[in-house]
């Protein structure tokens, strides 16, 4: 079958499967592998410094000669550095978020980058556009991880930013398999971006522990917290329940950034401390029940991709 599409071609990729850059997950490992199956891997550069950074782009160079990307949260007190690393070691794929769109546009552009936006409303995918970005993600509020504050749901999102732009659409937040793959692409969009699923694969970086959590909770076993700071969609614990008393009682800003404190996701995801770590994951974990390769996971999705469209296409 020719998944040949708008979103392979700009990214010059076999498959329209992009695995997510997530922190302390997404490291060189995960990127090449998934880019040698055939999608498009990203190194996760919000838990990186410039140096760690550098390293992760030239061992990746050096285990793959496919397409892969930097994912780049524009907020980082220090991505400035993050920008001057990912031209300087020449990556050809941005995908950025946490920020305006159009802050390094011109950078990228005229070093010969492809830009990619994260979005959660039409609204955000408007301004994408309008500054130039080649293509967004529109991630519906399953996702784990960072959300938008309206709380759309993929399903909602994903067919209205589709009618409202130009350039092409990646989907994300909530996709698991193969299935979810074919329900977006029916909406419009021309490819996923997938996290959780490869959060619990073999060359992903996060703690063991982290990755068997994944596989042992259900799509209710994940809440939203710190909608005043920066919703966040994490796994159920004791940390997500102080968060949740705190917001229920009418806690002040201050009062949950000092809860939040630094270095929770690292807690979290990369220690393994399910208890005291925000161990972030989207809806889509009940559908992941073991830890495999990422090879096998794209492999797996485009068999559940066809079966499901075939299934589809037989319907009287």
């Amino acid at each position: 079958m020719n998944y040949s599409n708008q979103i392979t071609k700009l990214l010059n990729i076999r498959y329209p499967i992009i695995q997510a850059g997530m922190v302390w997950t997404s490291g060189w490992k995960l990127a090449s592998a998934v880019s040698n199956s055939g999608g498009l891997g990203l190194i996760g550069a919000g838990s990186m410094k410039p140096k760690l950074l550098k390293e992760h782009i030239s061992k990746c160079k050096d285990a793959t000669e496919k397409a892969f990307g930097v994912n780049l949260p524009l907020l980082r007190s220090d991505v400035i550095e993050l920008v001057e690393t990912v031209i300087n070691e020449k990556v050809k794929i941005v995908f950025s978020s946490a920020g305006h769109p159009g802050k390094f546009i011109d950078k990228f552009k005229d070093n010969g980058i492809k830009v990619v936006h994260v979005v959660s409303s039409v609204k955000q995918a408007l301004k994408s556009q309008s500054v130039g970005c080649d293509a967004v993600v529109a991630e519906g509020v399953e996702a784990g991880g960072h959300n938008g504050p309206d709380e759309t749901t993929t399903l909602a999102l994903i067919p209205r930013v589709v009618d409202s732009l130009d350039i092409p659409v990646i989907a994300a937040g909530g996709i698991a398999d193969g299935r979810g793959m074919l329900a977006v692409m029916g909406l419009g969009a021309e490819g996923v971006q997938i996290g959780s699923r490869f959060a619990a694969s073999i060359e992903s970086s996060a703690h063991d522990v982290y990755k068997k959590k994944i596989v042992d909770s259900n799509e209710n076993d994940t809440t939203l917290v710190f909608k005043k700071l920066a919703l966040a969609r994490m796994i159920k614990n004791d940390f997500s329940d102080k968060v949740l008393v705190k917001e229920n009682s009418g806690a002040s800003n201050e009062e949950l950034k000092e809860l939040l404190g630094s270095k929770r996701e690292m807690k979290g995801i990369f220690e393994g401390n399910t208890s005291e770590g925000m161990m972030e994951a989207g809806q889509g974990i009940g559908l992941i029940n073991e830890i495999i390769s990422a090879s096998d996971i794209v492999k797996n999705m485009i068999e559940e991709y066809n079966s499901a469209l075939e299934k589809v296409q037989h319907i009287n």
